[in-house]
C-alpha cells in the first residue's frame, strides 16, 4: 500500500540527520508520495505532511510532490473535495520546502505546457512563485530567471485583437498580464524601498528593466486598445501598459527620459547595456512606447510641456520606421497612428526642408502607407521639402499608383505657385523642369509596360495638359516650352510607338482567345507582364478588351495633349508674325 510505503520511509529517515539523507530515500519518497497522489489517498498524505516530526523531511524531499499534485490540479475532471485537499497540500508544501528546489520546480511546472494550458498554469502558479521568490536571498537572480520564463510562454500565445477577443480572452493572455503585475508589484516595491543602491538592489533593477522593455514589446507593440469613451477602463492591456510605464519610472527609468535617449549610439541605461540582438528588440520596445504615450495618452501627463511640435515629430519618426519596417497590419497601422498624431500637431507648409536630411523622413513615406497619411505629410512640409520628397519618391517608389499620386501633388504644386503673384522657385522654371524630367518619361522608352505603368501615364498625361492650357508660350513661366523637344522625344513619340505596339499585342490575344473559346480549351494569357494561367476563354477576353479600353483611353487624352499643343504654339506664331 502507498501510504505504509511512504510511511516506512519517512519512519527510517526521521532517525537521520539532514545531511545524512542519500539520494535513493528522495527517489523512493517522491514514488511513494506520488503513488499516493495517484490511488486517492490525499487524506493521508496531508496527515504525513502536517505532521511536525515530519518538517524536516518535508523540507528536502517535498519539493518532488509538487509536480503531481499541481497537475492534478489543472486537471478539470478532479472533485471539488479533491481539489481542496490538493490545494491544502499544494499550500503547504509551497510553505515547507527548500525555496531553493521549488523555484526550480515550479518553473519547469510552468515550462510544461502548451496552448490554453499555458495561461491556465502561470495563474495558478504565479502566488506561490512569488512567496517562494520572497523567501530568497538572491533575489535579482531568481526574479530574473522566474520573469524570462513567465515571458517566454506568455509569448506563445495569440495577443486578441478585436473587442470581441478581448472581452473573451480565450488563451488567458488578458487575465496572465493582470495577474503579472501583481505578482511583480512587490519587487518593484522592494527595489524604492531600498534606499542603499546596493549592488544586489541594481541587479534587482537590470531585471524589472529588462522585463518591462520585454513586455512594452510583447504583448503591447501587437495589442489593440479598446476606445477609452467604450469600456477603455476596463481595457486589460492599458492597465498592463500604464503599470509597466509606471514600473520604469519606479525603478529610476522615467519614460521621457528614456525613449528621448534612445538612437544614441552607445545606448545604455545606467549599469544595462544591451547586445546588439537585444538592441535591436530595444527598437521596437522604444517604438511601442512611444505610442503608448503619444497616441493612447497612457501617462502622457509626466511628458514635460516645453517640447515643440517639431522636436517631437523629428524624435518620433525613427520610431515611425521602425513600425512601418513590420509586416503585420495591426503594426503597421499603428505606425501610421503616430505619424499622424506627430503632423497633426504641426502647422502647414512649416515644415523645413532641412528635416529630410534625416533619413527617416525620407524612408517612411516609401513604406507601406495610406495615401491619405503621406498627404498630411506632404501638407506640413515646405515648398522645399515638398519638392525634395517627389523627386524622392518618383525615383525610388516603383508603384504607378504612388508615382500617380505624387504627379497628382505636383499639379496642385505649381497650380498654386501660378496663382500667387510671386512664383515659387520650386515649381516653376529651371526647378520643376528638372522634376518635370521625372515625371514626362517612360522607363523603358517604347517597351515599357502600359497597362503596369497606366496610373502613372495618365497623371503625367493630365499635368501635361494641364501645363499647356495655363501656360502661354509667351509667358512660359514652368519652362514647358523650351523643354517641349524632349518632351515630345522622351514622352510623347515613345508613348505612341508603345501604344501602337501593345494594341497589337493585345488585339492577337483576343484573336487567341476567341479560336480557345471555339475549341473550349483553357489557356494562358499575359497580362500587365503577368502570365495569368488556366482561365475560362469568356473571362479572358472581359480582361483583354478592358486593357484595350486603357490604351484607348491614354490614346485619347494623348491625343488631345497634342491637338492643345499644336493649337498654342499655332496661335503663338500667328501673335508673333501680326507683330513683326
Amino acid at each position: 500500500m502507498a501510504v505504509e510505503e511512504l510511511q516506512s520511509i519517512i519512519k527510517r529517515c526521521q532517525i537521520l540527520e539532514e545531511q545524512d539523507f542519500k539520494e535513493e530515500d528522495f527517489g523512493l519518497f517522491q514514488l511513494a508520495g506520488q503513488r499516493c497522489i495517484e490511488e486517492g489517498y490525499t487524506d493521508q498524505l496531508l496527515e504525513i505532511i502536517q505532521n511536525e516530526n515530519n518538517k524536516v523531511i518535508i523540507k528536502n524531499m517535498g519539493w518532488n510532490l509538487v509536480g503531481p499534485v499541481v497537475r492534478c490540479l489543472l486537471c478539470k475532471d478532479k472533485e471539488d473535495n479533491k481539489r481542496k485537499v490538493y490545494f491544502l497540500i499544494f499550500d503547504l508544501l509551497v510553505k515547507l520546502c527548500n525555496p531553493k528546489e521549488l523555484l526550480l520546480g515550479l518553473l519547469e511546472l510552468i515550462e510544461e505546457p502548451s496552448g490554453k494550458q499555458i495561461s491556465q498554469s502561470i495563474l495558478l502558479l504565479l502566488q506561490p512563485l512569488q512567496t517562494v521568490i520572497q523567501k530568497l536571498h538572491n533575489k535579482a537572480y531568481s526574479i530574473g530567471l522566474a520573469l524570462s520564463t513567465l515571458w517566454n510562454q506568455l509569448s506563445l500565445l495569440p495577443v486578441p485583437y478585436s473587442k470581441e477577443q478581448i472581452q473573451m480572452d480565450d488563451y488567458g493572455l488578458c487575465q496572465c498580464c493582470k495577474a503579472l503585475i501583481e505578482f511583480t508589484k512587490p519587487f518593484v516595491e522592494e527595489v524604492i524601498d531600498n534606499k542603499e543602491n546596493s549592488l544586489e538592489n541594481e541587479k534587482l533593477k537590470d531585471e524589472l528593466l529588462k522585463f518591462c522593455f520585454k513586455s512594452l514589446k510583447y504583448p503591447l507593440l501587437t495589442a489593440q486598445f479598446l476606445e477609452q469613451s467604450e469600456e477603455g477602463g476596463n481595457d486589460p492591456f492599458r492597465y498592463f501598459a500604464s503599470e509597466i510605464i509606471g514600473f520604469l519610472s519606479a525603478i529610476g527609468h522615467p519614460f521621457p527620459k528614456m525613449i528621448f535617449n534612445h538612437g544614441r549610439k552607445k545606448r545604455t541605461w545606467n549599469y544595462l547595456e544591451f547586445e546588439e540582438e537585444e538592441d535591436k528588440q530595444l527598437a521596437d520596445s522604444m517604438a511601442s512606447l512611444a505610442y503608448l504615450v503619444f497616441v493612447q495618452g497612457i501617462r502622457i501627463d509626466q511628458l514635460p510641456m516645453v517640447l515643440s511640435p517639431l522636436y517631437l515629430l523629428q524624435f518620433n519618426m525613427g520610431h515611425i520606421e521602425v513600425f512601418l519596417q513590420r509586416t503585420e497590419e495591426s503594426v503597421i497601422s499603428k505606425g501610421l497612428e503616430l505619424l499622424e498624431n506627430s503632423l497633426l500637431r504641426i502647422e502647414d507648409n512649416s515644415l523645413l526642408y532641412q528635416y529630410l536630411e534625416i533619413k527617416s523622413f525620407l524612408t517612411v513615406p516609401q513604406r507601406k502607407k495610406s495615401l491619405a497619411m503621406l498627404q498630411l505629410y506632404i501638407n506640413k512640409l515646405d515648398s522645399q521639402g515638398k519638392y525634395t520628397l517627389f523627386r524622392c519618391l518618383l525615383n525610388t517608389s516603383n508603384h504607378s499608383g504612388v508615382e500617380a499620386f505624387i504627379i497628382q501633388n505636383i499639379k496642385n504644386q505649381i497650380d498654386i505657385s501660378l496663382k500667387r503673384t510671386r512664383n515659387n522657385k520650386w515649381f516653376t522654371g529651371p526647378q520643376l523642369i528638372s522634376l518635370l524630367d521625372l515625371v514626362l518619361f517612360l522607363p523603358e522608352g517604347a517597351e515599357t509596360d502600359l497597362l503596369q505603368n497606366s496610373d502613372r501615364i495618365m497623371a503625367s498625361l493630365n499635368l501635361l495638359r494641364y501645363l499647356v492650357i495655363k501656360d502661354n508660350e509667351n509667358d512660359n513661366q514652368t519652362g514647358l516650352w523650351t523643354e517641349l523637344g524632349n518632351i515630345e522625344n522622351n514622352f510623347l513619340k515613345p508613348l505612341h510607338m508603345g501604344l501602337n505596339m501593345s494594341k497589337a499585342h493585345y488585339e492577337a490575344e483576343i484573336k487567341n482567345s476567341q479560336e480557345a473559346q471555339k475549341s473550349k480549351d483553357l489557356c494562358s494569357i499575359t497580362v500587365g507582364g503577368e502570365e495569368i494561367p488556366n482561365m475560362p476563354p469568356e473571362m479572358q477576353l472581359k480582361v483583354l478588351h478592358s486593357a484595350l479600353f486603357t490604351f484607348d483611353l491614354i490614346e485619347s487624352v494623348l491625343a488631345r495633349v497634342e491637338e492643345l499643343i499644336e493649337i498654342k504654339t499655332k496661335s503663338t506664331s500667328e501673335e508673333n508674325i501680326g507683330i513683326k
